[in-house]
Parts: C-alpha cells; structure tokens; sequence
C-alpha cells in the first residue's frame, strides 16, 4: 500500500492539515471526537508522521535549554540525568547553563536564549535571583518555561518542588529527639523559595517543640568556601550548639572538616543532618543523615511538563505546582542520645 502522508489524511477527512497535525499530538485545543476520529484512520491507514518534515514546518530547534546554579552539587547532577532521559526520548538535545549564583548571569543566558536558540527552558533560579522580568520574556516570545526545586513563588507558573517545609521540619525535630535543643541551621539565601521554606520547616520544629528561636544559630552561607568554612567554626567554637541542619550538602562537608580541624566529634559533641544527594553520605566518618530529594525524578517531571507544553498537551499557560515528597534516611552522623 502507497503511504499516506498528512495532506492526504485530512482530506480524506475533510479537515485543515493543522487540525489534523494538532489531533495526532493529542492537543489540548482539538476536541476529543476529532481526536478519536483522526487517530482511527491514521491507524487504519498506517500513517507514519515524518520527524524532520515537521520539524521545518514548525521551526524547531528541537533543543532545550537548562539554567541551573551549579553542578558540582550531586542534586542538580542527577536532575540534569532525568532531565535527559526525557529529552532523548523526544529526540532533543539539552544546553546547560551555569548562573553560579549570579544573577546578571542569568539574565544574560535568558536574553541570549530570546533569539530562538531553543524551543523551551528548564530553570533552578540563582540565590540572587529576586526579578523575573528576563524568565518572563522568554513566554512572551513563546518559548515555555517550566520552574524546578528553586522556583519562583511570585509567578503563575509551571513548577515543579520537593516538600521543602516538611522535611526541614522533619530534619529539626529528627535532631531534638535525639536530645538536641541548640540546633544551628546552615542556611542558603533568603530570596529562593528553598531557602524560606527550609528556614521555615526549622523553626516550626523548634516552636512544635516549645525550644525559643536563637538568631545566632541561623547561619546564611554562601558560595565562599572560607567564609561558610569560618562561620561554622565561630558556631561550634563559641555558639556551643549541640546540632546542626544544613539546608545543602556542601555546608555539611564543611562542617565535618571543621569539627575534624577543631577536634570536635561527631556525633558525640554535635549532630548533623542535611539535605543531600550525595551518593557518598554512607562513606563519611561517620555516616551523614540526610534528607534525600528524588532529584533524577523532579527533572524526569520537569521535562514530562515542558514537552507536553511543547506539544500543546497542555496549556503554555496555565500554572501547575507540583510537589514530591524527600526521605529521611537515618545513619551515625545523629545517633545516639545524650
């Protein structure tokens, strides 16, 4: 049998060739008998769409592009690895940018993005991040943009979290029954929405637990390894706490190498949790309780969301807020009682 191309199918259907397109994408704007009536005769017919052909006719990049702050954190390695996943599957490829926390440099990948370089874009907003303006340009030019684990909570948009608040609470009040009730937090910036739902959680903890609020054991780190490094020390040296919740992995580290410098044991004098995803956490001295996101998922469903925008299975407008659960996972870093 001759192959039937798309021209032909919505003639025989006596539909445009766009509905037909928009039908065989399963789009949100064609009605469900259209759809039903044009994938029976595709089916019967055995169209095949032709990959390439579309692609022109759309002008597709058939790129995406990921803004993150940083890979060297294990979380955003294994977010890009679902991210991936998905976008193989949909025959794309994937641009990493890297804010480092800047956000200037966020803007500029976001102006740069404008041209039509990509056809969509996955964004973790940097801790300087507190205007939106650049993020918004890039819907308005039609190019969806969809938010994971640092989010913007200002806008109407597609997002996709971990139960930040929850866990961090959970993390606290973890420490305070193992005896705990000088317990820092190792907190990261104020303007993402990470960062206040973290503090969030912690100090709950401590208010559920009727411990008062301490504002010198709330420590804002940063991206300067000396100055978290000293920080921690000034806390462990003179703030005497007793546990400490870092809100990433990387604080957590340095905290081990603190107490190691300044011979201070973990977990006997202090306790650590922290959000982490390192794959190592079982192989510090001693083993670090963590708060483990399901990152490789959030970027698997960050995708799934932005290619059914891109396929026009959802709206590119409409808001979606998303939250998967993370998981304590106990081990030596806060056992034992005092």
């Amino acid at each position: 049998m001759e192959r039937v191309n798309i021209k032909q199918l919505a003639a025989m259907l006596n539909l445009s060739i766009a509905t037909v397109s928009k039908a065989l994408r399963d789009s949100y704007d064609i009605s469900k008998a259209t759809k039903e009536k044009v994938i029976e005769l595709a089916a019967r017919l055995n169209y095949e769409p032709n990959p390439h052909a579309s692609s022109l006719r759309r002008n597709k990049s058939k790129t995406i592009a990921v803004i993150v702050p940083e890979i060297a954190n294990n979380y955003f390695a294994l977010a890009i690895n679902g991210i991936e996943s998905v976008a193989e599957e949909n025959s794309f490829h994937v641009l990493i940018y890297l804010t480092h926390e800047d956000f200037e440099k966020e803007k500029m990948f976001a102006r740069h993005l404008l041209s039509g370089r990509v056809d969509g874009v996955l964004v973790s907003i940097s801790g300087a991040t507190t205007d939106y303006a650049h993020l918004r340009a890039l819907e308005q030019k039609d190019i969806p943009v969809v938010y994971f684990d640092r989010v913007s909570e200002a806008e109407d948009a597609k997002r996709i979290t971990t139960d930040d608040f929850e866990s961090s609470r959970l993390a606290t009040s973890h420490l305070i029954t193992k005896g705990c009730t000088r317990i820092a937090h190792l907190a990261i910036s104020q303007h993402t929405s990470i960062g206040k739902k973290r503090k969030g959680g912690y100090l709950q903890a401590l208010a559920d637990h009727n411990i008062p609020v301490d504002d010198s054991l709330i420590i804002y780190c940063g991206n300067y390894d000396e100055k978290n490094a000293a920080s921690i020390a000034d806390l462990l040296l003179y703030k005497k706490c007793d546990g400490i919740f870092a809100a990433v992995e990387k604080y957590a580290i340095t905290t081990y190498e603190q107490c190691s410098a300044l011979n201070i044991s973990i977990p006997q004098q202090v306790k650590v949790i922290a959000f982490s995803n390192l794959q190592t956490a079982s192989l510090l001295n001693p083993p670090l309780t963590t708060i483990t996101q399901p990152a490789f998922d959030i970027g698997r469903e960050a995708a799934s969301i932005l290619f059914n925008t891109l396929n026009k299975k959802i709206p590119p407008g409409d808001p979606e807020n998303i939250i998967l659960k993370s998981l304590l996972i106990e081990r030596d870093s806060t056992s034992g009682e005092w």
